[in-house]
């Protein structure tokens, strides 16, 4: 393989930048030229390709974001688009490509690799939800980001003897909620997966307070069927009755920014030399993540519109641990 590609696409991730930075140095010890495609698959149509070397990606290792930059592209779901896209692979000679990205990004992926076109994923989205891969680039820093918030968080509510609702984000996936909730001693949380009753989350709150617990940290993933800002409007609308005035405070894009922790940058360095290493030796159409602690490869026609579901038995050690 003389030349391979390499795109970020959908939502930046910490540890993205390690990637890519593996990726290049990877490609380059094997002899082979890399380029990097600017925003995604609408860089890729748009023909936006840069020679990358190994001197090129020194200093991103500790960068968050990505330094090809991401961005959504309607076009490329159409036959034309995908069409342009290979076009622009074969003029630039380009013989393979590492896609690192979440569920949407690898779908794209396969498109590719259904026209022919060899292709590797590498999993990378905070929001944990991708099939095949226990956990991708970017969960283990914005779950640290989310921790740090909640401990501050729990310190004011002490203080105030206040209820305090903290919006994570995950999108339809609540694993990071879950599992900051767990981390952080949450007195609950609220996932899409199960759908809350904000009766029965005042009754929780209220058994909490007659057992001698003062305040509150309830953790919301933003995908569930009330949100932060929703529970807090019911809680004001019927704080006569329910006794509880819940303050918000809603994360959001903060998760993603900032530097990658250590697990990360580990994890996309191995994820993106392997992603060459499998290409080089011939592999196609697979996603690789980390399972059961090891580098493994799932076929992207099995990842590609599967979302993983979460562990149940996390929700109720969640539950169990705020008693």
């Amino acid at each position: 393989m003389k030349r391979i590609a390499v795109l970020t696409s959908g939502g930046d991730a910490p540890g993205m930048n390690a990637a890519i930075r593996a990726v290049v140095r990877t490609g380059v010890a094997q002899g082979a030229g890399v380029v990097g495609v600017r925003n995604g698959f609408a860089g890729l149509i748009a023909g936006d390709l840069v020679p990358l070397g190994a001197r090129a990606v020194g200093g991103i290792l500790q960068q968050g974001g990505t330094i090809l930059g991401s961005a959504r592209c309607d076009e490329f779901r159409t036959p034309e688009g995908r069409a342009s896209a290979l076009e622009v692979l074969r003029r630039n000679e380009v013989d393979g490509l590492v896609v690192i990205g979440g569920n949407g990004s690898q779908c794209g992926a396969l498109e590719l690799q259904k026209a022919g076109f060899p292709v590797v994923g590498v999993g990378s989205t905070i929001d944990n939800d991708l099939f095949g891969s226990d956990i991708t680039i970017g969960v283990d820093t914005a779950l640290n980001i989310a921790l740090e918030a909640i401990d501050r968080l729990k310190t004011t509510a002490s203080s105030h003897a206040r209820a305090f609702l903290v919006e994570v984000m995950g999108r339809d996936c609540g694993y990071l909620a879950v599992m900051a909730g767990i981390a952080g001693g949450a007195e609950s949380v609220v996932v899409p997966e199960v759908p809350v009753d904000p009766e029965e989350l005042a009754r929780d709150l209220g058994a909490s307070r007659e057992r001698g617990k003062k305040h509150a940290i309830i953790v919301v993933a933003e995908g569930a069927s009330y949100d932060a800002e929703g529970l807090a409007r019911y809680f004001k609308e019927h704080k006569k009755r329910l006794g509880f005035d819940l303050r918000v405070t809603i994360l959001g894009h903060v998760q993603r920014g900032g530097a990658p922790g250590a697990y990360d940058r580990l994890l996309a360095t191995r994820l993106g030399f392997a992603a060459v290493q499998r290409l080089t030796a011939g592999e196609s159409g697979i996603l690789l993540g980390l399972r059961d602690g090891k580098l493994a490869a799932t076929p992207l026609v099995e990842v590609a519109g599967s979302r993983k579901p979460l562990d149940s038995s996390l929700f109720e050690l969640a539950r169990v641990m705020a008693k």
